[in-house]
């Protein structure tokens, strides 16, 4: 078992990569005892590992709300560091919900940019988890404003405003 403290040295590919395969074995056990089926994908990219649950039929549906994939994110995370002794910034998605919730937050964007764009100084976006919020300052970053992050813990949200 690997000792890296939380605040070490990012992780390696074959430790992203061994998160992987943990989180899936964690994820695949889950489906089991819901009797849930679905095929796992495992891969690394931006230094975390991500498992992407897929179905050919309707059966992960019961799964794929945003707060359900994300308490599902935590247990595995927690299941993942458990067994590394390390943080894990690992990401699941459940029959794509990760791609919806974007499209989501790309219109919360369009319309904050609307809001500033009438004249407002500046818009907030409701609270958010940090990797939506991660994924909010991209968007933002991409549209040429500039955002923020303001609050603490469950109310930690994002403002954004003209650069």
């Amino acid at each position: 078992m690997s000792t890296t403290p939380v605040t070490g040295d990012a992780p390696t590919q074959a430790e992203l990569e061994a998160e992987g395969d943990i989180a899936a074995d964690y994820v695949e056990g889950l489906l089991d005892i819901a009797d849930i089926e679905g095929d796992l994908t495992l891969d690394v990219k931006q230094g975390r590992a991500y498992v992407s649950v897929e179905s050919d039929d309707d059966s992960l549906s019961v799964l794929a709300h945003p707060d359900t994939v994300q308490a599902l994110q935590e247990l595995t995370r927690l299941s993942v560091q458990a067994k590394t002794g390390r943080f894990s910034r690992l990401i699941l998605d459940v029959g794509g919900s990760r791609d919806a919730r974007q499209r989501q937050l790309e219109k919360l964007v369009d319309a904050a940019v609307a809001r500033l764009d009438e004249g407002a100084s500046q818009a907030s976006l409701p609270a958010m988890s940090s990797y939506e919020r991660k994924l909010v300052h991209d968007i933002v970053a991409d549209r040429g404003l500039v955002s923020e992050s303001y609050g603490d813990g469950a109310d930690r949200h994002t403002v954004i405003r003209r650069g």
